[in-house]
Order: C-alpha cells, then structure tokens, then sequence
C-alpha cells in the first residue's frame, strides 16, 4: 500500500479525526451510494421493458426479411430460394404475402392486414406460442382457415365461445377493368377462424394470417410473394444480411429483426440515454458534496500537511492523499450503490415486488442487469470524483500554505 493511499484511508476512518467531517465524508458516501443504486434499478427496469418489446416482436419478426426495393410483390422461383439456402448461417426460409383486405362477419367489418404465410413461418417465429384461444390451424394448407388478432376478433366479434362463423374477405381484383357493379371488382374467399394471437395493440387490431395458398387466392397472385423471412443460425444474422445484401444488390431490401422495427428500438434507446442523463446530473450534484469534505478536511490537516512537507514529502505526494481520499469515498460509495442496485433488482426478479396486474401482457415490471450498465456507471462515477476532487485539492495545497 503507498503511502498516500495509506494515509488518506486513515483519514477517512480513523476515530481521531474531526467527528463533523467524517460525517460529512459519510453523507457524501451515502448520497452516492443511494444515487448509484437508483441509477441502477432504473436503467436495468428500461432494460427490462426493452427486452419484454424486443420478444414481443421476436414473436412475429423472423431474424432477416427479404422485400422488394420498388414494388409490393415479386417472383420467388425454387432457382432463387435455393440459392438463398445454399449461404451459410441460413436455417429456414418462408414465404408471405401480404396485402390489405376487408373482412366482414354478418353485420361487422374491419380493414385489416391479411398475411398468406406457407408451412415453414411458424418454425422461424414463435407465433404459434401467441395463441390464446383455438389453435395456429395454418399447417394445413389446403384448409381456409384464418388466425385472427385479439383486436381484430373483437371488431369482428368472433367468439370461440361460441358458434364461429365463418368470416368473407374482399380484396380488389387485380388488372381488371372496372365495372358499374362494385362487387364484380372485389375476389371474395371464406375463411374459418381457427384461434386468436394476442401480442400488442398495434399487431391485434392490425393482423390475421391465412395459409400462403388462400392468400394467393384472394390477392389473384398465384406466383408471387411480398417477403421472403429468413431463420438463421445462432450468431449467423449479420453475417448472412451482409452475403444476402452482396449477392442480391439494390434490387432488395435486406433488413434484420430490430432494422424492422428501428423507430420503436432507436426510440427505446434514445428514453434510456435521456434517463441516464437526467440521473448523471443528479449524480454530479451528490457527488460534488466530495468538494466540501475535501476541503474541510485539507483545512482541518494544515498542521499535518506542513509537518510532512518538513519530513520531506513534496506537493505531488500531500495532492496524492487527498485525490486518493476523493477516490475511496467515490470508490466506496460507488460500490455499496451498485450493491444497493443489484439488491433491489434481485428481489424484483425473485418476488414480483412491482406488478402490473394481471390484465398486462407482462404481470409485472421487468428487470434486466446488464455488466456495462455497472461499467457505465462506475467509471462515471470515478471520473466525476476525480473532477470534484481537482479544484480543492490544487487550490487549498498551494506551496505557500505548506510553508
């Protein structure tokens, strides 16, 4: 141990000292201690939340989705998927097709998002694990079966409860010229509703999902897909968009599961970088009480400072203990406020000690540690006490005041 950090750790422990500076040098602790704790909980909660709308979309979203650069729809020849499924990484290739339709049950309609999607779309999402009422049904793809979002099913008022009608979906014909009658330019299919998907708001009032072949069949579209969704294997992602992008050119639009939902994601990160902001400058002022201390401190040890200055000490080492005094109170303070986070968090995972209520999609508040977050944090803290520390330790240890 220096004889610096030596000294400057008998300062703040020692029983001899000043009992009002030694309280303060604790309350300046303590304040840093609850700041980073807060700090902590906070930004591992938005961690949470982040995580809960990241597999919320993961639901739907498969890792890379391949769409046309000009145009809704395009050709997806076997030559094509095979050339796909020939890259390394790449697991498991669906086709969809999507357009919107209007769906009407007896008295009731809605406009919705209807997506035809083949056998393969339930093995590279997990939109099967989303249905709340009935069952997927779309395996089969001779069947017409529909699968409804929660919202949508109760636009329609479709009740599994009881008898189910079946549901008639109106898309406008394609290259057909217009007729007087409205309804000679609409194609018209029924469908049965075989469950009902419940994952957010904005995708319950928005989605149904029918087989490829049904899809084909109302949009007149017998060759064509909107989207080609990739499964890809464990870490493969980036690497297969970065082959799909070189192989496929600027004829595509190659996008990976958060690049689909950038606004919400880049939105989600932009509300943690504000938080973490607001709680840094909280975090400044509580440790900035380290300026008072220090200085209290340098002034009460005058007699101290000058004596070793005479047994030969020069400036660089009596600045030395009490930088490294500023150091052990941001240093202890900061780990017994992390200690503090990790605390609060873990009794949050293990007992639920926030909830939501049962109602929501998730009964209670999420929480997410992650080791940069404690990275971040530290090192903030560390670098402010260094700052804090700077100005009363140069000014109140000047040459002449240890003369």
């Amino acid at each position: 141990m220096s004889v610096s950090l030596y000294i400057a750790k008998r300062y703040l422990v020692s029983k001899k000292s000043n009992n009002a500076i030694n309280i303060i040098s604790w309350i300046s602790i303590i304040a840093i201690a609850v700041t980073t704790g807060a700090l902590i909980v906070i930004l591992s909660a938005m961690n949470g939340l982040t995580n809960t709308v990241a597999n919320l979309y993961n639901t739907f979203e498969p890792d890379i989705k391949i769409t046309s650069a000009e145009g809704k729809y395009f050709d997806a020849p076997k030559k094509f998927i095979d050339e796909i499924k020939s890259i390394q990484g790449v697991k498991i290739i669906s086709q969809s097709l999507s357009d919107k339709v209007l769906a009407k049950n007896v008295d009731k309609q809605a406009l919705l998002s209807i997506k035809g999607v083949d056998m393969n779309f339930n093995k590279i999402t997990a939109i099967d694990s989303a249905v709340v009422e009935g069952v997927y049904g779309l395996n089969d793809s001779g069947s017409r079966k529909i699968l409804l979002g929660r919202g949508v099913a109760n636009q329609l008022s479709v009740n599994f409860n009881v008898f189910v009608n079946e549901l008639s979906l109106f898309s406008p014909l394609k290259g057909k010229s217009s007729s007087l009658n409205p309804e000679d330019n609409l194609n018209q299919i029924y469908c049965t509703p075989s469950g009902i998907f419940s994952l957010n708001d904005e995708l319950d009032y928005q989605y149904a999902f029918v087989s490829l072949k049904t899809a084909r069949e109302l949009f007149d579209l017998p060759e064509k897909v909107s989207a080609l969704e990739i499964s890809c294997e464990q870490g493969e992602a980036e690497n297969v968009q970065e082959i799909l992008k070189e192989k496929l050119g600027d004829s595509f639009v190659i996008k990976n599961r958060y690049q689909l939902n950038d606004v919400l994601f880049k939105s989600l990160e932009t509300e943690k970088l504000a938080t973490f902001i607001i709680l840094a400058f909280i975090l400044v002022i509580a440790t900035f009480n380290i300026i008072g201390a220090l200085t209290m401190l340098i002034i009460e040890k005058r007699k101290d400072i000058k004596t070793l200055h005479s047994l030969g000490a020069n400036l660089g080492l009596i600045r030395g203990i009490f930088m490294r005094e500023a150091f052990l109170i941001s240093g202890i303070g900061a780990t017994l406020g992390l200690l503090l986070g990790i605390t609060v968090c873990w009794l949050q995972i293990q007992f639920h000690l926030v909830k939501f209520g049962s109602e929501f999609i998730v009964p209670y508040y999420p929480i997410e540690m992650q080791f940069k977050d404690f990275v971040w944090i530290f090192g903030l803290i560390m670098i402010i006490g260094f700052f804090a520390a700077l100005y009363p330790v140069r000014i109140f240890t000047k040459t002449d005041l240890v003369h």
